[in-house]
């Protein structure tokens, strides 16, 4: 299969085009870098099957060149701001970045005739919502610009997949961790301590609670299900399982040897504006379709972690 994978050079993306070239697939990806780092696909370079496009998919016409120049058979759309705090001063990046490229995709789709859709959307749809959430919780009512961006994006695939005969994959996933991490709870701990091993500054009063579901798990999901039906076929990825702030600090100063440091909390239940503090999904359907999570919350943070940390230790040898 030839695979376009838009905004293949980020953290999820990276990982997507290992996983699609194991399986034999060749693969484009498309990145302009605005999230994404050359170091995530350096290994790829020059593998046969593999090319790079630095390209802005915001772009339209940028976008429609790569497609036609490659003419591909499936796209993995994953380009977006996935930052939520960098838009929160600045709408204007979600939409250039996670509706704009959304739209863009779709309608390079469209032009081209390519009818297989993969979508990376998010827990952010639902908003802040009491008890757990489903893939069919009314009322969703997003909180950030992030999550607002990808309610309409999930809103315009639905449009093009009636209009196109489309097939058309949507994941909406919580927190997703692992190496090649950019930004999050774990990377910027580790950040801080780096500068700083004296103590911790934690935003929010550490209660907020998410489940963190590790990149291998997202990407071993995705694998299983693209061959999905004609029309949209929407699961919640995640794990049942959740792990607080605090827990997160605890064991990010305990790998690092830092343990009994103190933690500063900014205080306030979410750690900046359109954060939601807790959240808890109903995975009923993709476990019923056969997928769970190999790794509960808690094990994916402390394995990224170990693999965060290797890898600068890796980095630092190689200087």
């Amino acid at each position: 299969m030839r695979a376009l994978v838009v905004g293949g050079a980020g953290f999820i993306g990276s990982h997507l085009c290992d996983a699609l070239l194991e399986a034999g697939d060749k693969v484009v990806c498309v990145d302009n870098f605005f999230i994404g780092v050359k170091d995530n696909i350096k290994h790829l370079l020059g593998r046969t099957g593999f090319e790079f496009i630095e390209a802005d998919a915001s772009r339209l016409e940028v976008l429609s060149d790569a497609f036609k120049g490659f003419e591909p058979d499936y796209v993995y759309h994953l380009a977006a701001n996935s930052d939520i705090q960098s838009s929160a001063a600045d709408p204007l990046i979600e939409f250039k970045n996670t509706y704009a490229t959304t739209f863009n995709v779709l309608e390079c789709m469209r032009r081209h005739g390519v009818k297989r859709l993969f979508f990376s959307s998010t827990s952010a749809v639902y908003g802040e919502k009491e008890g757990s959430v489903g893939e069919h919780t009314p009322d969703l009512a997003p909180i950030s610009y992030y999550g607002g961006a990808k309610l309409g994006s999930e809103a315009m695939i639905s449009a093009y997949a009636y209009m196109n005969d489309f097939h058309a994959l949507i994941f909406r996933f919580p927190n997703v961790i692992g190496p090649r991490l950019t930004h999050g709870a774990v990377y910027d701990f580790i950040k801080r301590l780096r500068a700083d091993p004296s103590r911790l500054k934690i935003l929010g009063d550490g209660r907020q609670t998410k489940p963190y579901l590790h990149v291998y798990d997202l990407v071993d999901a995705i694998m299983r299900f693209r061959d999905a039906p004609q029309g949209v076929t929407l699961y919640n990825v995640g794990v049942d399982t959740a792990t607080s702030v605090t827990r997160i600090a605890e064991i990010v100063t305990e790998k690092m040897g830092l343990g009994g440091i103190p933690f500063e909390y900014t205080g306030g239940r979410g750690g900046w504006k359109g954060d939601v503090p807790v959240f808890q999904y109903d995975l009923s359907k993709i476990h019923a379709a056969g997928w769970r999570a190999t790794m509960t919350s808690d094990e994916a943070v402390e394995k990224t972690v170990e693999q965060t940390l290797d890898e600068e230790e890796g980095k630092a040898c190689r200087r």
